[in-house]
C-alpha cells in the first residue's frame, strides 16, 4: 500500500541511531516530534537549550559527531569481528556437558543474543558507513534490497539487545537468590527454571517490540539533476518495489494518521520504559545488592577460615569468585546502559533534547553497546578457571595439559617395547588416545 507523501520535501532525510540502530522519525523539514517532549518537531535552527546545553557545547557535540562518524564504520567492524569469534567460543564452551548449569545456560543464551546483534550490525556498518555513496545522506541507499535489510536490522537489533538486557537482569536475580538462600538456591534457580526464564524473555521481547516493527516505513524519492523533487511515497510492503534506476530510498516512520500517532507514542514509551529506564534501575539496584551479598559472604569465609574449617572456606571462596565474575558482567552492562537510560529520560521531559544532544551521540552509544556485547569472553577467561580449562580442552586439545600423564605414557611405551615391539605400537596408539580423552574429563589414565 503506497501513501502519498508531502510534495514539498527537499534535502536529505536524516535518521539517527538509537541503542544499536533504532530507526526514529526524521528531523528535517519539520518531521520529528509526535512522541514526547524531545521529539524535535519545532527545533529547527536551535543550537542551545537554556539551563541544559549551551551553544558552545552544541557546537562541540556537532564537531565530535561529524568526526566520529567517519571512524564509526571501521570501529564497528573491528568490534563485530571480535564479537563474532568470542561469542561463538562462548556458546561452544558453555554447551559442554561439564559446563551445563542454570547460570551458564543463561550466559549461553546471552551470548546467542549478542552474536545475533553482531551478525546484523556487521553488514549494516559495511554498507551504510564504509561503502556509503558520498552524494547520499545518512542511511540513504539506491538499493531496494539494502533498504529492506535496514528495516529488518532496525527491529531485529532492538529485539536482540532487549533480550540481552533482560537476560542480564535474570542472571543477577538468579545469583542473588543463590547467595542469599544457599540451601534453597539450587531449587529456586534450577536448570528448568532457567530455561523457562530464557523462553519467556525471548518470547515477550518479540511481542513488546511489535509497535517498533509496524512504525518503520520506506520513503522513495526520484532523483533529478537539481535534487530530489518528488516523493513516490512510503510503504512497509516488500512487494511495492520501485525499480526506476534513479530512486533513492530513505527510512522514515508511519505518519499522517491517528493510528500512526498512537503507534509512535506507544513505541516511544515501550522503548523508554521497558528497554531503558526499568532495566537501568533494576541493574543498578541488583549491582548494589550483589556487592553487599559478596561482602557478607567474604566475611563469612574469613570466619570459617579462622575456625579451621578450610573445606567450607574453600567452597565459599569458589562461589565468591563465580559471583565476582557475574557481577563484572552486570556492572559492565550497567555502565553501558545507565547513560542511555538517563538520556532517554531527558528526551522525554526536555524539549528539543533529542536533535540537539541525543542524536549527536547516537554512533558513540552504538559503539559502547557493541563493545559490551563482545567482551564477556574476556571476563570469563580472566575470572573463571573452569571456563579456561574447558576452552583449552575444546580448542587446544593438541596441547598437553597434564605433564605427568605424558611422562607415564612414555614409561609404559618403553616397557612394552622391551617385551614385544609389535605390541608396543598398538599400545602406544591406544594409550595416546586415552590420555587425550583424559585431558577433557580430568581423569588419570
Amino acid at each position: 500500500m503506497m501513501e502519498t507523501s508531502s510534495p514539498n520535501w527537499v534535502g536529505v532525510t536524516q535518521v539517527v541511531t538509537e541503542n544499536v540502530t533504532q530507526i526514529v522519525t526524521n528531523t528535517t523539514g519539520g518531521g520529528g516530534g509526535g512522541g514526547g517532549g524531545g521529539g524535535g518537531g519545532d527545533c529547527g535552527g536551535l543550537s542551545s537549550i537554556p539551563g541544559v546545553i549551551s551553544g558552545d557545547t552544541y557546537g562541540g557535540l556537532s564537531t565530535f559527531s561529524a568526526s566520529y562518524y567517519s571512524m564509526h564504520g571501521y570501529v564497528s567492524i573491528a568490534v563485530c569481528l571480535f564479537g563474532l569469534m568470542s561469542n561463538t567460543a562462548n556458546i561452544i564452551v558453555l554447551t559442554r556437558k561439564n559446563m551445563i548449569t542454570s547460570t551458564n545456560t543463561i550466559l549461553m543464551w546471552l551470548a546467542v543474543a549478542d552474536l545475533l546483534t553482531m551478525m546484523s550490525y556487521l553488514p549494516f556498518a559495511i554498507h551504510f558507513y564504509i561503502m556509503r555513496e558520498p552524494d547520499l545522506g545518512m542511511f540513504q541507499t539506491r538499493s531496494f534490497g539494502w533498504i529492506i535489510f535496514l528495516m529488518f536490522h532496525a527491529s531485529f537489533s532492538i529485539v536482540c539487545h532487549t533480550v540481552a538486557i533482560w537476560l542480564t537482569i535474570a542472571l543477577a536475580i538468579f545469583r542473588y537468590i543463590y547467595i542469599c538462600m544457599p540451601t534453597r538456591g539450587s531449587v529456586f534457580c534450577s536448570l528448568r527454571r532457567a530455561k523457562m526464564t530464557i523462553f519467556v524473555v525471548y518470547a515477550l521481547t518479540v511481542v513488546i517490540c511489535v509497535p517498533n516493527y509496524i512504525s518503520n516505513r520506506i520513503r522513495a524519492q526520484v532523483e533529478r539533476d537539481s535534487g530530489y523533487v518528488s516523493a513516490l511515497g512510503t510503504s512497509n510492503n516488500v512487494t511495492d518495489n520501485v525499480t526506476e534506476p534513479h530512486v533513492i530510498y530513505n527510512p522514515t516512520q508511519w505518519e499522517n494518521s491517528l493510528a500512526a500517532d498512537i503507534t509512535f507514542k506507544v513505541n516511544n514509551w515501550i522503548q523508554a520504559i521497558l528497554v531503558k529506564m526499568v532495566p537501568c534501575f533494576m541493574l543498578t539496584i541488583l549491582t548494589v545488592l550483589l556487592i553487599h551479598a559478596m561482602h557478607k559472604a567474604y566475611r563469612k569465609r574469613i570466619l570459617l577460615k579462622s575456625q579451621g574449617r578450610k573445606a567450607e572456606s574453600d567452597k565459599h571462596g569458589e562461589q565468591h569468585r563465580t559471583t565476582g565474575m557475574l557481577l563484572a558482567v552486570v556492572v559492565l552492562f550497567t555502565i553501558t546502559e545507565l547513560p542511555q537510560g538517563i538520556l532517554t529520560l531527558m528526551n522525554i521531559f526536555i524539549d528539543c533534547f533529542r536533535p540537539l544532544v541525543y542524536n549527536k551521540l547516537g554512533d558513540l552509544l552504538d559503539a559502547m553497546a557493541l563493545i559490551n556485547n563482545s567482551v564477556n569472553f574476556v571476563l570469563y577467561c580472566s575470572m573463571s578457571k573452569q571456563f579456561r580449562d574447558t576452552f583449552t580442552a575444546v580448542f587446544c586439545s593438541c596441547c598437553p595439559t597434564q605433564r605427568p600423564g605424558w611422562l607415564k605414557l612414555k614409561l609404559i611405551t618403553s616397557n612394552t617395547e622391551s617385551n614385544n615391539g609389535a605390541a608396543a605400537a598398538t599400545s602406544t596408539t591406544v594409550t595416546t588416545m586415552t590420555n587425550s580423552d583424559s585431558n577433557v574429563n580430568h581423569t588419570q589414565v
